[in-house]
């Protein structure tokens, strides 16, 4: 693949490259991306599947002064909507989870000072979509670590090489993408291979990064073919990690796969309780989904999440450098474990408010200083972004907020003090070193000033906005994919991977999807 091919063009080509021959006479749509050919056929046997998301709703501060969920660091949606959309269809409604689109960019958030891992940076702004509205930008970022000096990792690669993975964009694209990773590889490093299909193996015993030709050879040797025993090889591949385990070092399975467990032990209660299980030990996961048809996103974004990992969604060899390469210290390195975050509105400033996405990471408000509640994971460098839209106190739509109703024990009083402040939110995160299974507390208060947005803010907001209006949101207001163009052309910043540039072209042919022509 051309290094100065987008990320988009590859995406396009990857999509083409599905193992399917559809002929002129078929009647195949096709168009061009970057000089590639798209193929928009749907394939017959489809069988993707997303977990349900219910988009979250205002809510008022006086009934529910305390928003707090878990992060997220996860990008795999923006990838799989990036496929769709250069296909020329429509994503699915829960395929699009509008967090992990305004995460796939890097901000240029406040470095981490002292000790501390992250940092907290805040912004106010109007919400592009809602003259009357406030957007709120609650950005984290992790410190980066120097991976040549970072701990010693010891790796498994647990490979799907069934019968589903044969086609261009699944085990040939897993193959270009572990090559670039072990390239990664420092001389005390460790690589094991285990791959299911049938049943499962161990292909390469664990060997040194020192000897990648041996590594590089087992990858090149891999074919796909038979059935899937997924929970067969996640035993084996969590067996080969406990032992080499190295102390203190990165203990990690690397999963690979469309998502099909359908032969053996594929129960997720007993999955999930063995991921978990190992997580205790030490011993993280990271998923990495491919392909199209039969991709079970919602399967392997849930076991990430319990096996203290990311997921991310590889649907081209550009992709895979982003993922591996460029952002490797933040998808296998990681510096805070179960952060949270949880923020405390004034309600004397704000009438109500919604975060934007999250809607399978919120928490109980009682979940926040629990450190027995699992959450998400920062890695090396790693930023987050969370978006909450307000309705400030007197805004002419407050009044349709709707509350609860009297309560016959209890009343809720605002303190006399708070309509004198100039505190609209206060932040607070929790989050615990890798190591250790007690919180750590950082809290910061946000004063009420509206200021004029940045760009990052600006391109923050476009992304959210074009994630609304491929959800069909009833929350989008006057969002259109020509504001959201608009929007996004004027903060493009230095953009120094490309990301933003075809991020706006995204946009512009997504104007162009059936289904979403007419926003």
């Amino acid at each position: 693949m051309r290094p100065s091919l987008t990320l988009l063009a590859a995406a396009a080509l990857a999509a083409g490259c599905h193992g399917r021959s559809y002929g002129p006479a078929q009647g195949r749509p096709a168009t061009a991306v970057h000089g590639t050919e798209i193929d928009r056929t749907t394939p017959p046997d489809n069988t993707e599947s997303y977990a349900a998301l219910d988009e979250n709703p205002f809510l008022s501060v006086r009934a529910n002064p305390l928003s707090t969920f878990s992060i997220d660091v996860d990008r795999a949606s923006y990838a799989n909507v990036r496929r769709f959309i250069v296909n020329g269809k429509r994503p699915p409604k829960d395929a699009v989870r509008i967090e992990e689109l305004v995460n796939y960019f890097p901000y240029a958030y406040a470095e981490p000072e002292g000790d501390e891992p992250l940092a907290i940076t805040t912004e106010l702004a109007r919400a592009p979509w809602h003259a009357d509205h406030l957007l709120l930008r609650v950005g984290l970022k992790g410190r980066p670590v120097d991976m040549a000096a970072a701990p010693r990792s010891n790796l498994v690669f647990l490979l799907d090489v069934s019968g589903s993975m044969m086609p261009a964009n699944k085990l040939p694209l897993l193959q270009q993408s572990l090559r670039l990773l072990v390239e990664q590889l420092r001389a005390d490093d460790r690589v094991a291979i285990v791959v299911y299909a049938g049943s499962a193996g161990l292909v390469l015993p664990s060997t040194p990064g020192s000897e990648k030709s041996a590594i590089l050879e087992a990858i090149d040797q891999l074919e796909a073919g038979g059935s899937t025993a997924g929970g067969e090889g996640l035993a084996l591949a969590y067996r080969v990690a406990a032992e080499h385990h190295i102390p203190g070092g990165n203990n990690r399975v690397i999963l690979a796969t469309d998502g099909d467990f359908n032969v053996g032990p594929s129960s997720d209660a007993e999955m999930i309780r063995l991921i978990e299980d190992k997580r205790r030990q030490g011993t993280f996961l990271t998923v990495l989904g491919f392909g199209m048809g039969n991709l079970k996103d919602s399967k392997l974004e849930g076991i990430a999440d319990r096996g203290n990992g990311n997921y991310a969604y590889i649907d081209s060899e550009l992709e895979a450098r982003k993922v591996l390469v460029s952002e490797m210290g933040g998808t296998l390195l990681t510096i805070a474990k179960d952060v949270k975050l949880q923020l405390e509105f004034n309600p004397a400033r704000v009438a109500a408010y919604r975060l934007i996405g999250y809607e399978n990471r919120l928490l109980r408000a009682e979940d926040f200083a629990d450190d027995a509640r699992d959450a998400g994971e920062l890695g090396a460098g790693h930023t987050v972004t969370a978006l909450y839209e307000l309705i400030p106190a007197g805004a002419p739509d407050a009044g349709r907020v709707r509350g609860t109703d009297s309560l016959r024990y209890q009343t809720t009083t605002v303190r006399p003090d708070a309509a004198a402040s100039q505190e609209l939110v206060t932040v607070k995160l929790r989050w615990k070193a890798p190591e250790e299974e007690t919180s750590r507390l950082l809290e910061r208060a946000v004063i009420h000033e509206v200021v004029a947005p940045s760009v990052d803010f600006r391109f923050a907001a476009a992304v959210a906005a074009w994630g609304m209006l491929l959800r069909d949101s009833e929350h989008r207001g006057t969002a259109t994919f020509q504001s959201v163009l608009a929007l996004a052309e004027g903060a493009l910043g230095g953009d120094p991977h490309g990301y933003r540039r075809e991020f706006v072209q995204l946009v512009a042919r997504s104007g162009e999807v059936k289904g979403l022509a007419a926003k």
